[in-house]
């Protein structure tokens, strides 16, 4: 069986409930939340082997969050334990007109004062087959940059697929080094790349012409993103598949979704997926990340096959609370097939 290692930052959810906004609330929604834990869960439902590699306090708020995990049957045998506190994101879910929003409270973190030493990447990695980091992890701290690239070299050496979720967050990169002056050295050691329609052009300044990420009324022409897929390939010639996910936001309950991937030679085109009544968008492109790693490792020469899978993954995403996409592959399968009414299954 297939093994994918992920890495990075998990984080305490206090999510306002039903529609508030955080100065109505009196209580959260509690969850957890992070890029490559929600990547690792993903791949977990669809039954691939998976690790979780992070730091985490020693308190039992992190002990819940670990419990969690387990529950989802992630490997989390190589967590760190130590630093002084989880990292804490707060969101407030829009409606309509009015944007979700979400806060960040992680200074000073479990992960972002990681040290080198922490971690022993050849034996974190003696038996896997995928590595996967997000952009997010570099941007935390300069320590957490270091270990990451350190993570992406081990994994290279050790012939290991790598892949990257550009995933630009600018209100993260605060400790003095920006995003284009960190990710090129990352991003040039990973195999995969995925970004959305904003993450090329935010960090390499790379975007299709005449393209407005906030007034797409929907409509995002597919082909127009084959010039971003070649620049980036072209940038980075270890990258052998380009992909994008394209969301046309019509307002915070109403998105089109889809996404291209591009081999070097061919663009491969999704289906455009209308989703109205969100009811949580957060980690949609997370899932779509777990399910393009599962499609690479279990559709291996099919990439129409592979895109079509993890959008109709992210697509479902919409339709449930919290970071995690709790789907199956069969789901995931039937919503392929055009079974997209929503009728009880008896």
């Amino acid at each position: 069986m297939k093994k994918v290692v992920t890495f990075g930052e998990i984080m305490l959810r206090l999510g306002a409930p039903d529609y508030l906004r955080l100065n109505q609330c009196h209580s959260f929604d509690i969850s957890f939340a992070g890029a490559e834990a929600n990547v690792a869960v993903s791949l977990a439902n669809y039954g691939i082997q998976t690790m979780y590699v992070t730091r985490l306090p020693l308190n039992p708020i992190a002990d819940k969050c670990i419990a969690e995990l387990l529950s989802y049957r992630v490997d989390v045998s190589h967590v760190i334990r130590g630093g002084k506190r989880i990292g804490i994101l707060y969101l407030e879910t829009g409606s309509n007109m009015r944007s979700s929003r979400v806060f960040y409270d992680r200074e000073d973190s479990s992960l972002v004062t990681i040290d080198e030493s922490d971690i022993c990447w050849e034996e974190v990695f003696k038996d896997a087959d995928w590595f996967h980091w997000t952009g997010i992890t570099p941007a935390l701290s300069e320590n957490a940059a270091k270990v990451c690239l350190k993570a992406i070299q081990v994994a290279n050496k050790m012939k290991i697929t790598v892949s990257c979720d550009i995933n630009y967050r600018g209100n993260l990169w605060k400790y003095g080094k920006t995003a284009y002056e960190v990710m090129p050295e990352l991003v040039a050691g990973s195999d995969i790349i995925l970004g959305n329609e904003e993450d090329c052009e935010k960090v390499f300044g790379i975007k299709p012409a005449n393209f407005d990420v906030e007034h797409t009324e929907g409509s995002i022409d597919q082909v127009a993103f084959l010039s971003v897929c070649s620049q980036m390939m072209d940038k980075f010639p270890r990258c052998k598949k380009m992909v994008v996910t394209l969301r046309g936001a019509i307002n915070a309950n109403h998105n089109t979704w889809g996404g291209v991937l591009y081999d070097g030679t061919q663009l491969y085109k999704s289906r455009r997926y209308d989703i109205t009544d969100i009811v949580d968008r957060v980690g949609g492109g997370d899932s779509f990340m777990g399910a393009l790693i599962y499609g690479l490792l279990s559709f291996e020469g099919n990439d129409q096959k592979t895109l079509d899978f993890a959008v109709a993954a992210s697509c479902l995403k919409h339709t449930i609370k919290g970071d995690y996409n709790l789907v199956s592959t069969g789901e995931v399968l039937s919503l392929m097939d055009g079974n997209g009414s929503g009728r009880v299954k008896r």
